[in-house]
């Protein structure tokens, strides 16, 4: 039977959520039961799912407008045109903090929320109602824990912690069971040659949604001063951007291929991930062992 999944994202910012998005919905062991909006202009990024949406066929999929905080940079506004949240035919809740909690309380199923952004969302939920953990788990692409962005030699502060630390130590805190890929596994993580080629010839309507996406935010992007020399170096016609949140999709139904440690975690108010024997039990994919398997198959997914 198909998972039950709650995607968390902060889509709109880095494209690739909307990678993560489109791998979601081609996974058939996962069953999506909500998508909810995480940060920053929260309705624009529920409007940017609900079009991909549209694009994919899957306008049966319920949106959640989450928590507008920390505002960050938009990258698909080009993409995205006048197309409005109210557009979209199928169910859109205007707390999706409380549509986090329902979807899980009203599940016979225990519920994976994955989540792939900040977590003020998450983390409201669990002070709405504490009883979510009894009933989910979660799977996160958060932190770094022995290694940074590019594979660099040293723990680094990861943006989705860093962002919102406050609410990443209570979803840390909380007593679900926990799985992240860290930055040591999914900060490097790039299709390129002939899986990325395979990929921008594909005729599916929903991967063409993604290259488009992918093609307009390495054109805004490459402006931003955080990103521009990295992006520069690299080219958007021959490889993907960096999929940090493809691994968190992934490790929603599968470990295969990843060495996966089960660690005492503690997350610093300055956003760290630190290892800490007074810090909370979370399964940390720390290594791969097969990467080119995950390769092989988020690329045959995408075609």
């Amino acid at each position: 039977m198909p998972i039950p999944v709650i995607l968390d994202t902060d889509i709109g910012t880095d494209v690739d959520d909307v990678w993560a998005l489109a791998f979601l919905l081609r996974c058939p062991e996962l069953d999506v039961r909500l998508i909810t909006t995480s940060t920053g202009d929260t309705r624009h990024r529920a409007a940017l799912v609900a079009k991909l949406l549209g694009v994919a066929g899957r306008e049966d999929v319920p949106i959640g407008v989450g928590l507008a905080l920390d505002p960050a940079p938009l990258g698909h506004t080009g993409w995205l045109g006048d197309y409005d949240l109210a557009d979209y035919p199928g169910p859109v809740y205007t707390d999706g903090v409380g549509a986090i909690c329902d979807t899980i309380m009203n599940s016979t199923e225990t519920v994976t929320v994955v989540g792939i952004g900040p977590l003020p969302n998450l983390a409201a939920a669990l002070a709405r109602e504490t009883r979510i953990c009894e009933r989910s788990r979660f799977v996160g692409m958060h932190g770094s824990i022995r290694r940074g962005y590019l594979g660099a030699p040293k723990a680094m502060r990861e943006y989705n912690v860093k962002q919102h630390a406050l609410s990443c130590q209570a979803v840390f805190a909380a007593p679900w069971h926990k799985t992240i890929t860290p930055l040591d596994t999914c900060g490097n993580i790039m299709l390129q040659g002939e899986r990325f080629a395979a990929v921008a010839q594909s005729t599916s309507p929903l991967t063409k949604a993604v290259l488009a996406n992918h093609q307009e935010w390495f054109e805004v992007a490459s402006k931003w001063p955080m990103l521009g020399d990295l992006l520069k170096a690299m080219d958007p016609a021959k490889q993907s951007s960096i999929l940090y949140d493809c691994v968190a999709v992934y490790l929603a139904f599968s470990r295969q291929g990843l060495e996966v440690e089960e660690l005492n975690i503690v997350v610093t108010d300055d956003g760290r991930t630190v290892i800490d024997d007074k810090g909370n039990a979370v399964d940390c994919a720390t290594e791969w062992i097969d990467v080119d398997g995950f390769y092989r198959l988020l690329s045959e997914r995408l075609v």
